[in-house]
């Protein structure tokens, strides 16, 4: 059984798409009235107006992985993203390191940038 999509519910489905899209630099697959989707990696993000009262919450903490979480974070900095703290190592296993940082999407929920770097007790 594999992830196939993950649902992340909206208040303002433009600012969301835009901030998705041009921000974030995910792209746009297709959309409707109520929602939009979007290609990340293999999954597919699906913003929507919540149908229900029910789903009008802020949604999991999505774990954005990329390359290099310094780059990304310098350049959503100068996007306007505001981070609520700096990336970090949360988790040293052997020679890896386990970068993270954190923020906020347009709509309130908390999204991160993680990052699997080469480390060693001389980077300390």
């Amino acid at each position: 059984m594999n992830i196939g999509q993950i649902g992340v519910p909206v208040s303002n489905l433009a600012r969301a798409r835009d901030f998705y899209t041009n921000t974030l630099s995910l792209p746009l697959l297709f959309e409707t009235d109520t929602m939009a989707f979007l290609r990340c990696g293999d999954l597919r993000l699906m913003l929507t107006l919540p149908e229900k009262e029910a789903f009008a919450h802020a949604s999991s903490v999505l774990y954005f992985h990329i390359e290099s979480i310094h780059d990304a974070y310098t350049r959503l900095t100068k996007q306007g993203v505001s981070f609520v703290d700096e990336p970090h190592i949360v988790a040293k296993i052997g020679d890896t390191a386990t970068w993270m940082t954190f923020f906020q999407d347009t709509e309130g929920n908390t999204l991160a940038l993680m990052s699997e770097e080469g480390w060693n007790e001389s980077d300390e």
